[in-house]
C-alpha cells in the first residue's frame, strides 16, 4: 500500500506541474496565433495594432517597448513565437488580462538602475532597423529620449530634446551619445551643472549642451537683472 502511495505522490509530483505549464504554452501559443501573420508565422505591425488595441494601449507606449525587452525582440515592429514566448512566460502572462496587469507591474521593475541599463541600451539596438545601422537620426532619437529617459529624468530629458532639436551640428545619434545621456542624467548636479567636467571625457554633444544651458541660464540671468 505504501509503495502505491509513494508512486501516486511521485507521479503527482512529476505529471502535474508539467500538464500546467504545458497548459499554459498551449494558451501562449493560442495567444500568438491570434495576432500572427499566416505566411510569415510572426507578428507584424499589422499584427502589433490589433493587439495593441485589444490590450487598450497606444503602440508608442512604453509597456509595448517594455514587452520587446522582455520578450528580447531582435526586430522593431515583429515578434516570433520563440520571442513571444519568452516574453510572456517571464511575465507569466497566459490571457491579455494577465498581461495587462504585468505590464503595469513591469514598469516598476524597469525603473530599478540594473534593469534601467539593460532597458535602455536595448531600447536604442531595437530601434536600428537597418543591416550595419549604428545611428539612429535626431528626431527618433528625440522621441526615445521622450518615452525612455523621461521615466526616470524628466526635467534633463526635455531640455537635452530642445537642445536637439535647436542645434545643427548632428543630424544622428550613436550608441554612445545615447550611454551617455543617460551618465550624463544620473552623475550631473541639474539644472545647475556645477559638477559637470569637459574633462571627464564627456561626447562633445554633451559639451555643446552645458554651453547652451548655460548661455540659456546666462541671458535669463540679464533679463532679470534688466527689470
Amino acid at each position: 500500500m505504501t509503495g502505491r502511495i509513494f508512486d501516486s505522490i511521485v507521479f503527482f509530483h512529476f505529471s502535474g506541474p508539467t500538464k500546467a505549464a504545458s497548459k499554459e504554452m498551449e494558451r501562449i501559443d493560442q495567444m500568438f496565433y491570434a495576432y500572427a501573420d499566416t505566411s510569415s508565422g510572426m507578428i507584424d505591425p499589422e499584427g502589433i495594432e490589433s493587439f495593441c488595441a485589444d490590450m487598450e494601449v497606444d503602440p508608442t507606449d512604453v509597456r509595448i517597448l517594455i514587452l520587446a525587452w522582455k520578450m528580447r525582440a531582435q526586430k522593431q515592429g515583429y515578434f516570433t513565437l520563440e520571442e513571444w514566448r519568452t516574453g510572456l512566460k517571464a511575465l507569466r502572462a497566459d490571457t491579455i488580462s494577465k498581461l495587462k496587469k504585468a505590464l503595469t507591474e513591469v514598469v516598476k521593475e524597469v525603473v530599478r538602475p540594473s534593469n534601467f541599463l539593460d532597458f535602455y541600451s536595448y531600447s536604442f539596438r531595437y530601434c536600428l532597423t537597418e543591416d550595419k545601422q549604428k545611428c539612429i537620426d535626431i528626431e527618433n532619437a528625440c522621441e526615445l529620449l521622450n518615452l525612455v529617459l523621461g521615466i526616470l529624468f524628466r526635467p534633463q530629458v526635455e531640455e537635452l530634446i530642445e537642445y536637439l532639436q535647436y542645434q545643427h551640428d548632428y543630424k544622428v545619434i550613436n550608441m554612445d551619445q545615447w550611454m551617455n545621456f543617460l551618465r550624463f542624467c544620473n552623475e550631473i548636479n541639474f539644472p545647475s551643472l556645477d559638477n559637470y567636467n569637459p574633462e571627464q571625457a564627456w561626447p562633445l554633444i554633451l559639451d555643446n549642451f552645458v554651453e547652451w544651458m548655460q548661455a540659456k541660464a546666462s541671458e535669463r540671468f540679464t533679463k532679470i537683472s534688466a527689470k
